[in-house]
Parts: structure tokens; sequence; C-alpha cells
């Protein structure tokens, strides 16, 4: 190797370092327009901040650099999808930061369903409670009917899918197809059936885009999905039903992104005449 090939692979190497930083601590803001079919005039425009797989994991003292950033979008429901803790050493206290932080300065309703790493730790009830306690409405194989005036539309969670605590037919038995369905789950996994049930939306994270996204690949692995998942980031439609994938806030296993920042998804919810649309912009 020649002095010059040195000086830039140790130029390169110190260069990686700073990338890898900016990758798990910049978060970017995706944001989706989601036509909906028979959605009532009041909901029109109606946007949904979703946050996941959070892993305990720290943005500034006490989430202050995220909730800066969070202050500057507008929306009208909160939906959390589980994996606030990480499974090897849970802790609570960034999430109910966050979770009080966005309550600080809005009134949006809260909505929350568990993920896989608070059962491991076998907390999930003890975390259930403890957001309940901040004012999060936490949605256990069940449904809550959310109006606007004379309009309504159905909140419905299902429990974690990766451990097999999910029932969608329970979590759905209250609901009328005739009013939009809103459908929160930690992990994809019911994707074909809110497809068969007619759900319009499903919200879900887990698979945190893979941590490491390789080009035209996407993830190469995710846990409990396999090898090159076929569901693994992203928007994915199929009949009535969309389901938006989100890449999530924290990381478990081993603290690298690449290719794949943190990230908050913001849905504005639309006629079904609108055009389905994303894009990515920084948050800092």
């Amino acid at each position: 190797m020649t002095a010059i090939s040195r000086r830039a692979f140790l130029a390169g190497g110190i260069a990686f370092f700073p990338y890898l930083y900016y990758q798990r601590a910049a978060v970017a803001v995706r944001r989706y327009r989601v036509p909906v079919q028979n959605l009532p005039a009041a909901f029109h425009g109606f946007a949904i901040l979703h946050i996941t797989d959070l892993h305990d994991k720290e943005f500034g003292e006490r989430g202050e650099d995220l909730l800066a950033n969070l202050r500057r979008l507008s929306f009208d429901l909160v939906a959390v999808t589980g994996d606030l803790v990480l499974r090897t050493s849970p802790k609570i206290n960034a999430a109910l930061e966050l979770i009080r932080g966005i309550g600080g300065f809005s009134k949006s309703p809260m909505f929350s369903v568990s993920g896989n790493h608070e059962w491991g730790a076998q907390m999930a009830p003890q975390v259930n409670a403890k957001l309940e306690q901040a004012g999060v409405r936490v949605l256990k194989n069940e449904a809550e009917m959310l109006p606007r005036g004379k309009d309504r539309l159905w909140v419905a969670g299902v429990d974690d899918p990766v451990t097999g605590r999910a029932n969608l037919a329970q979590a759905l038995s209250r609901t009328d197809a005739r009013v939009p369905r809103l459908l929160l789950a930690h992990a994809p996994h019911p994707f074909p059936q809110a497809v068969q049930a007619g759900v319009d939306l499903m919200l879900v994270g887990h698979t945190h885009g893979g941590q490491i996204r390789l080009p035209l690949i996407g993830a190469p692995y995710i846990p409990s999905m396999g090898y090159l998942p076929k569901w693994d980031y992203g928007l994915y439609r199929q009949g009535k039903c969309t389901m938006i994938v989100n890449g999530g806030l924290g990381e478990s296993w081993f603290p690298i992104r690449i290719n794949d920042p943190p990230e908050v998804v913001l849905v504005t919810l639309l006629p079904s005449e609108a055009t389905t649309g994303a894009q990515t912009e920084g948050l800092g």
C-alpha cells in the first residue's frame, strides 16, 4: 500500500464516523398523502404523527432536540406503535419524556399499541400503565371511535403480532366498515388480514427499515421477518388498504444505521380521488 493510498484510507475512515453519527442522530420526517374511500369531510386533511421503535433512545436532554422539531409540525392525532423500551435493558423514561413533551404543546389525542420488546422484557403491563397515566389511550385488540363534529373515524389497535398477541378480528369487532378505519400494529405481519377485512390505513414499525439499507435491495434481514423481507419500509397498497412501515427512531441489537436515518412519519388523509404521495425532509 502506498503512502497516498494509506492517507486516503485513513481519511475515508475518519470521515465515516461522522456519517455514522449523523445517520443515528439526525431525524427525518417522512410525509405521506393517503387517499381514503368515503372519507368524511371533517377528516379531509387530517394529519397523523406516527412514532415508533424509540428503544429508550434520547435525542437531547429530556428529548428536547426532537421535541423542538416536532413543535414545527401540525398534526391531529399521535400514533405510537411499540418498542419504546429495549428488551435487554428496559427503561421507560425517554419515552415518557417524549410523550409528555408532545402533550405539553399539542392537545391531539394519542393512541398506542405494544411491541415485542415490551413483552420480551416482561414490562408491557407496566409500560402501558405509565402511558395511560400520561394521557395515552392504549389499544389492546380493541377500537375507539374518534368524532369530529358529526363525522367519525375508527382507531383500532392490535397487541404485538411478533409475540402472537395480535387479534385483528377482536380489534375490529365493534367497528363499522362504512366508517374509515385506521389500524395500529407494531409489525407488518397482519397486513394480509387487514386487506381482507377492508382496513383503510395501517401504521406499523418494528423493521427499523433494516437499519442498514442496500441500494436496489432494501433491508437484507429483519428479525422475525427473515432475509429480504416483503414489507421492510415505506408504503404498500393492496385493495383499499394502505400500509405504511415507519423506519422508527431507535435501534436494537447494534447501534448503527446506514442509508436509513431515524424518522417520524406524518400521514395526511385525503378523499379517494386524491393521489398518493410521499416525501422526506430533514428535521435535524
